[in-house]
């Protein structure tokens, strides 16, 4: 199974300019764990994820006055349509991290997290399993 089979197609962008409460409320209305972070005058694209947010607060840090690009991760592992779901573990593994953003020809196209990687991979596991104990 390859990363376009469980990617997000539907991707929240944000600027760097949105606060963080103006990401966690758009990331809370869409349901995502993650923004990508369009910043064509400065870092390119980078990634914004609750875990950014949730470090902010617990600094005590306000979610008024501080803005996305100062908590963005730039240094980024995209991922393309064409990577298999085990790459994508992988490079999530090796990083420590949830989300992967899908670019092709230089354009996010998508977004995979882990919890996209266990729901599709948890029918194939369980078929297996059915087919183990028959």
């Amino acid at each position: 199974m390859l990363v376009r089979d469980a990617m997000s197609t539907v991707v929240l962008t944000i600027g760097p300019a949105h606060t963080l409460r103006q990401a966690a409320a758009l990331m809370s209305t869409r349901r995502v764990g993650a923004a990508v972070v369009l910043d064509p005058d400065g870092t390119g694209i980078g990634i914004l994820t609750e875990r950014d947010i949730l470090d902010s607060l617990g600094l005590g840090q306000d979610p008024d006055s501080e803005h996305a690009h100062s908590h963005t991760t730039t240094d980024v592992v995209f991922a393309t349509p064409s990577w298999t779901l085990e790459d994508a573990a992988h490079a999530m593994t090796r990083g420590g991290f949830r989300h992967l953003i899908v670019l092709e020809r230089g354009e996010p196209v998508g977004i995979v997290s882990v919890r996209d990687l266990i729901r599709c991979w948890a029918p194939v596991r369980q078929q297996a399993a059915q087919r183990t104990s028959a």
